[in-house]
Parts: structure tokens; C-alpha cells; sequence
């Protein structure tokens, strides 16, 4: 091998380097965002599910709310039925 081969060869691993140390570097960066965006959406699912079972918590009880207006209802019949008699 020549000394202008040596040379050449070297210029060329150097350069090779640096592509991948940039390469690496770039990667490196693409991997931190997608791990911080990972760890925003952990917390805005958690965030979420905090909200909706607040909500949960809050609403009426739909069935108990409806066996209560037929119960009414059926007492006012009844009240009716016996009143008019």
C-alpha cells in the first residue's frame, strides 16, 4: 500500500466515522423525543382516566333514578285507582 493510499484510506475511515458519530447522534435525539412523547402520553392517559372516573363518581345512577320513577308511578296509580273509588 502505498503512502497516497494510506492516506486516502484514512481520510476515508475518518469520514466514515464522522458520518456514523452523526448518524448515532441523530438517532440518539430521535430516541429521547420519542421517549419523552411516550412519557407525556403516560401522563395524559393517567390524567384522563383521573377525569373520567371523577365523572363516573358524579352521574346518577341511572338505574336506581328509573326504579324509583316506576315505583312512583305505581303509587300514583295506585293513589288514583283507590281515590276515585
Amino acid at each position: 500500500m502505498t503512502e497516497h493510499q494510506h492516506v486516502t484510506a484514512n481520510a476515508d475511515l475518518t469520514e466514515l466515522r464522522r458520518s456514523l458519530d452523526v448518524g448515532l447522534t441523530r438517532m440518539d435525539g430521535r430516541l429521547a423525543l420519542l421517549l419523552h412523547r411516550g412519557e407525556q402520553t403516560e401522563k395524559d392517559l393517567e390524567d384522563l382516566e383521573t377525569r373520567v372516573s371523577g365523572i363516573e363518581r358524579g352521574r346518577w345512577p341511572l338505574p336506581g333514578v328509573a326504579a324509583l320513577t316506576a315505583l312512583c308511578a305505581l303509587a300514583v296509580s295506585v293513589w288514583q285507582a283507590i281515590g276515585h273509588y
